[in-house]
């Protein structure tokens, strides 16, 4: 499967927005946004004007580079959300919130979704009780996500609760640091989601 393998940091400087792809990193004075408040490349520092197209593609990026999808991954989820009931840009929000992965970051359990993914990946975490090991598995109102037996003295996942302070769990899931769970109260409105976000450009450009 294809996968980015460069740079995160280089994404967020694209982005000029903190993506917080790199844990820990993005909250200390070595984050690269910090450092170098500018895109990489030769003409970076230039002056950088932005068609209207030019403004869709770059939310669209920089939604897909939070979440850690791939532009195939991205549009299929997109068409999803199209076809359900609702506003599709909220739609899309609310899917992409509930990934197994985005949940095991949101919670907590992962100082990074690049992390939380690898974790999901490696058979870490449960739902309801089963094995789960498909990061973009959609978790509903009312699922138990917690830490496997023999996962809950995995260092990172240790590491990533002792910084968990760092970050606001978000409302529509209720933690559980005793049992290393956590319990999927609502579904994710857009309300809940605070990252700059602007959905509705991503609809105008798949809309064309």
């Amino acid at each position: 499967m294809a996968r980015y393998t460069d740079s995160v940091c280089r994404q967020c400087r694209r982005e000029n927005q903190k993506l917080f792809l790199k844990g820990d990193r993005c909250y200390s004075d070595k984050c690269a946004v910090e450092r170098r408040a500018y895109p990489p490349g030769q003409h970076g520092q230039g002056r950088i004007k932005f068609s209207e197209y030019g403004l869709q593609l770059r939310e669209k990026q920089k939604i897909k580079r939070t979440y850690g999808l791939l532009e195939g991954q991205f549009r299929n989820l997109f068409e999803q959300a199209e076809r359900q009931k609702g506003v599709t840009g909220s739609n899309l929000l609310s899917m992409l919130e509930r990934r197994l992965d985005n949940v095991a970051y949101r919670a907590g359990f992962a100082n990074s979704r690049a992390e939380a993914r690898q974790l999901v990946l490696h058979g870490h975490f449960r739902v309801n009780g089963h094995k789960v090991n498909i990061p973009s598995f959609l978790v509903k109102k009312g699922d138990l996500v917690d830490v496997r037996e023999k996962s809950r003295n995995v260092a990172r996942i240790q590491g990533a609760l002792e910084a968990v302070k760092r970050r606001e769990i978000p409302q529509w899931l209720e933690l559980d640091t005793a049992h290393l769970s956590t319990r999927v109260r609502d579904l994710p409105a857009r309300d809940d989601i605070t990252a700059p976000m602007e959905e509705r450009l991503v609809v105008e450009l798949y809309s064309k």
